[in-house]
Parts: C-alpha cells; structure tokens; sequence
C-alpha cells in the first residue's frame, strides 16, 4: 500500500506536520513565511529521516552544540528536504512560484491531503478589540481563498484546516460562512467541530474549530474523536525539570527528576538523558516583585491578579478597566490556558507556579504544554522560539486528528 502523503500550508514549526508524520504520513511539501520556523521545520525533517536510518546520534550531537548547523546540514540535509521546505508569502504572483516548486516534488503523483491554518490574528477575539477597525480590512480575513487555490490545483481527497473561535463570530459569522460556502463551490463536502486540546492528551485549555473537508461522492464521513479518560495535570510535565532563576540559559540541561506517567505515555520524554532549550527570559525587579504577589495569590487563593490590586508603587499607568488580568501563574494542579505567540513579547501571561522559582516558563516548558517532545529543536533564539511554540497546533491532537482520517482514507 502506497504511503499516504500531505502537503501543508501556513506550516509554522509543524506542530500539525508532527502528528501526521508520527500517524504514518509523509509530508511532500511545507510552505511558511516564517524564515526561523523554516529553519526549524528543516531541522526536524532531518531529525526524521535519521531516526529512519537509525542515525540519531548525528542529531543530538547537533542539538548539544557539539557541531554547527552548517556541518549538520552538508552531512545530513537533501535537496528534497530543503526544497520542500518552501519559505515564501501565500498569496498572490508567490503561489506560482510555490505551485512550481511543489510539482518537483509531487511528480505526477496523487496528494492525498492538504493541512494548515491561515493566521488567526484576523479572527481572534484579542486581535479584533486591539484593532481599531476590528480587522474589517486585514488581507489574512481571506486567506482562506488562497487555501482553496491549492485544493483545486492539487485535488487533494481530503483537507484539514484549523483556526481560533474567534472565526465562527468573525463579522457576525460571515467570514465562516462564506468560507464554507467557497470550499463547497469548489467541490468539497465538509463538517467542522469545536474541539478541546485537553480532549486529546495536551495539558492545556485550547478551543479550536477542526474544519475537515473532502471531496464530493468520497466515501468519507467526519471522524468522531475518543476523548482521553486520564487527567494528568500540569506537575505531571514541570516536575522533572531542572529549577531556574530569571535569564537563566540552559541551552542543554540533564533531567533532574524521574519520568512521569504523563511523560512517558506520550513520549515527551524520549530517550536521552538531556533535555534542551529549557531556557528562562530575564526579567527587572517590578516584574518579579507582581510575580511573586500573583504566584502567592493564585497557590494560596486560588485567585488570579488583577491590575487594579497591586500596591501603587508597582503600577505604571492609570488604566484600570483594560487587559487587567495581564499577569496570570499557569495552573500546577490543573491545566494550562491557551498558549499564544504573545508569549514571544513577555512572560507576564504565563508565570511558573513557585515562589522558589520567581520567573515565566521556559521554552521547553511552553513547549511540553504545546506538547512536543523534548527532542524537538526551535531555531532562531528564545524570541523565534516561543513565538513558533504559540502558533503551533499541538502534535498530540494532530495525531489523533491524523489517525481517524488515515483509517478512512486507507
């Protein structure tokens, strides 16, 4: 049986690659704007082809430090992984460019699926009420038509496309519809749902429309999805971790805490005896000061810091009724919010919760709660990293996604 393939569109990091290549899939061509998540999708396609070849030492040798991303590239990159990692803007006289470089890579042969989401700063609730004219007139409302370009050039059986629920209330729910209305123009039959990541294993609070689509008179029918009995909480990926003070730059760090359920039932944890990029972004004396008040009030209160209720001293301007609850502790007994690309800009919505550790999370941190494995290695600096880590989709759920679909399509 042929191995079914994919090709994804608004790629990020691959967060939504991960899970369908870990669900058997192979991936034909990646397209992103985003030169460091590239990098980052290059990086991890070399790490699979050498786990493939059982060749993983040369990664990790990598990812230590030990040799230089041009060395590791000349030893163990191709022209089809460079080239199908296709580095450009989606829309316009680019998708020329891009469909051409993807019919190299496709060769005639069939596409089997398409995946990715447009942008969802145009859709989301917090873009829209920074935005004086509520992103009427941002071009990625209709990115959407770019997407559908790829679906009639390639003929895929099925599409995968997820966004933020703030789509569904976009405009008063024009956007979604005329969406919807413009894929089944084209000749797709489609469904969608409201999912929650912590459904599918990820210990996070994430609500996201899975739109799924396929082509008319295919034997396909919309998955239903088994929602995960277990309830791990957020200790079950933070407690292994080595502790941190503020900047700290622990680029490559040994584990000093065993392995939990959680982290060996999905395999975040995944065979070495080191962990990297558990890094801490600095942070100056006021910041650390409303920490520490919002960290004691949420473990001993089980309540989130509000703007109007720190001391005079500690304030900087005299607003008190926008973005109040700008310092939230992530939630050590539960789940965690929603992870987001602000997280790139501050640390303030997402505190560590111990007052023996004083600081935001760590990349590895903001990446285990996006769940991808320890092994996965973000390019660019801390900045780049967390920035790719809240836009991606979690691979846990991608996975799950990816393997109702492949049952169907097989």
């Amino acid at each position: 049986m042929r191995q079914l393939n994919f090709i994804d569109l608004f790629s990020g990091a691959g967060g939504l690659s991960e899970g369908f290549i870990n669900a058997g899939f192979e991936p034909i061509a990646h397209v992103e704007i985003d030169a460091k998540a590239c990098e980052t999708l290059e990086t991890r396609l070399i790490y699979h082809k050498l786990k493939s070849e059982d060749k993983l030492k040369d990664y990790y040798k990598y990812i230590l430090g030990d040799i230089s991303r041009s060395d590791f590239l000349e030893k163990n990159s191709s022209s089809t992984i460079s080239n199908s990692v296709i580095n450009t803007a989606i829309g316009g006289d680019n998708n020329k460019v891009i469909f051409a470089k993807i019919d190299n890579l496709v060769k005639g042969k069939p596409v089997d699926l398409i995946v990715g989401g447009p942008p969802c700063q145009a859709y989301s609730l917090v873009g829209r009420s920074r935005d004086k004219n509520k992103m009427k007139d941002d071009p990625r409302n209709f990115l959407y038509k770019e997407y559908a370009k790829f679906l009639k050039k390639y003929q895929p059986k099925v599409f995968v496309f997820e966004n933020v629920m703030g789509l569904i209330t976009a405009e008063s729910g024009s956007y979604f519809k005329n969406m919807q209305a413009y894929f089944k123009r084209i000749g797709y039959e489609l469904d969608y749902t409201i999912q929650k990541s912590e459904h599918f294993g990820v210990l996070q609070k994430r609500r996201r429309i899975i739109l799924i689509g396929w082509q008319k008179g295919f034997s396909f029918q919309y998955p239903s999805f088994t929602k995960v009995k277990e309830k791990y909480t957020l200790d079950q990926i933070l407690s292994d971790l080595k502790k941190l003070k503020p900047g700290e730059q622990n680029n490559v760090t040994k584990y000093t805490g065993q392995i939990t359920p959680y982290l060996e039932k999905y395999e975040l944890r995944n065979g070495v005896d080191f962990v990297t990029q558990h890094i801490a972004r600095p942070h100056n004396e006021r910041d650390l000061k409303i920490y520490k008040i919002a960290i004691n009030k949420w473990l001993k209160e089980s309540e989130r810091l509000k703007y109007p209720d720190l001391p005079s001293k500690l304030k900087t301007h005299k607003n008190e009724k926008a973005f109040v609850d700008r310092f939230k502790v992530v939630d050590i007994k539960g789940l965690s919010h929603t992870m987001v690309a602000h997280i790139a800009k501050d640390g303030h919505h997402y505190i560590y919760p111990d007052t023996k550790q004083v600081r935001s999370i760590s990349v590895r941190e903001a990446a285990r709660i996006q769940s991808f494995p320890d092994d996965y290695y973000f390019e660019g600096g801390r900045t780049a990293a967390f920035r790719q880590i809240g836009n991606a989709v979690p691979p846990l759920m991608a996975k799950k996604i990816a393997n109702k679909i492949k049952k169907q399509l097989q």
